[in-house]
């Protein structure tokens, strides 16, 4: 079958992968109600297009924390790759660093800091789960400095993981053939089978439940990079983040594998942007599978967005040329649905632009 968008990867990767790895990578919390509507919200969100624009040069570049980016598409962190191909997270990382984009290593990866560095050059961001162990953290942090990472990402919004009950079922582990590998060498341990979720477990049995914001600055304390928060859903944690120094903002549910029952990352955007009055740069991820979906966002204000789960299921599909498709794919919308909405350049595209469901007075002509 001929792939034609960037959804069809995950049917595609059902039939390649084991039935543990694929519900792993494809699940939500709970009854997944987030899971559905991470996507359902975005269909409701209309678009205003202008005509007779001069459109005949696209300009989709941008600048990421003085970053220049072909795109304001970047891969977000997810677990473990080698799980849906050999080459693993080095496969994702060569594919971000052709398409000229961000790819986010995660701190559970199955490829370390320094291999994935080794790749060549690319601009790399480093994900961190905050262990109990602050002394390791450090380490995995000064790690990714040494390795060029040019960013730390905090996620803030899993001192526990949520209730998968896809994992459960399928009494989830580690591939006894795969480690995470920025833990080689560390004494942390080993997930082991239960009977239930073994990453829920071990996830509890090394993360630090007692993170709190002070933790934003103790971090500042131990690297130069600057933090982005990630996990961020509402106008007060926006606010809090540029107190306590973060120097970009996430908005993310998960990808809707946290607290199940939470709004849409898209239909609560536009609050955080307010709240942050342009301070720092707020990015978004969960739902993206359109470049449609990309301009949706910064319609609402975003700077750029994250795709996670499209990157492993092309991944596993496909390998690297998968993943370089899939970022292919992406680009190719977000420039038409420029061009047809009457924007040659990302800072065209505005609030004027899209209709949300609760603009009740706007129309497709001017309000």
């Amino acid at each position: 079958m001929k792939i034609t968008n960037v959804s069809e990867y995950e049917a595609a990767a059902k039939e390649k992968l084991p039935k543990m790895v694929f519900d792993y990578y494809a699940s939500g919390s709970d009854d997944q109600w987030t899971l559905r509507e991470n996507r359902e919200a975005f269909s409701r969100i209309l678009f205003r297009p202008r005509i007779l624009s001069d459109v005949k040069r696209i300009d989709t570049t941008t600048t990421i924390l003085g970053h220049q980016i072909s795109m304001p598409i970047m891969l977000a962190p997810s677990a473990m790759h080698k799980m849906a191909h050999p080459e693993g997270e080095c496969a994702t990382d060569r594919a971000a660093s052709a398409a000229g984009t961000i790819m986010t290593l995660s701190l559970l990866a199955t490829s370390s800091v320094e291999e994935v560095s080794s790749t060549g050059p690319g601009i790399r961001f480093f994900q961190l789960y905050v262990l109990k162990d602050r002394n390791v953290v450090a380490q995995l942090v000064r790690r990714a400095e040494r390795a060029d990472f040019k960013a730390l990402v905090l996620t803030a919004d899993a001192p526990m993981l949520g209730h998968r009950e896809a994992d459960v079922k399928n009494r989830f582990v580690l591939p006894p053939s795969l480690t995470f590998k920025n833990f080689e060498g560390l004494d942390l341990g080993k997930m082991e089978q239960t009977d239930d979720s073994g990453i829920a477990s071990y996830f509890f049995s090394q993360i630090d439940q007692s993170l709190s914001w002070k933790d934003v600055k103790w971090l500042q304390t131990i690297t130069s990079m600057p933090i982005l928060v990630k996990g961020v859903l509402t106008a007060e944690d926006a606010r809090l983040a540029i107190e306590y120094g973060a120097a970009g903002i996430i908005v993310s549910n998960h990808g809707a594998r946290q607290l199940d029952y939470v709004p849409a990352t898209i239909s609560v955007l536009e609050e955080v942007v307010k709240a942050v009055e342009g301070r720092v740069p707020v990015f978004m991820d969960s739902g993206i599978r359109r470049g449609m979906d990309v301009f949706k966002a910064l319609a609402l204000g975003a700077s750029g967005v994250f795709v996670g789960r499209p990157a492993v299921f092309s991944l596993a599909v496909d390998g690297e040329a998968g993943v370089r498709r899939m970022l292919q794919m992406l680009r190719d919308e977000l420039e038409l649905s420029m061009a047809l909405s009457g924007c040659s350049s990302l800072r065209e595209i505005t609030r004027d632009h899209i209709i949300m469901p609760r603009d009740s007075n706007r129309s497709i002509s001017r309000l």
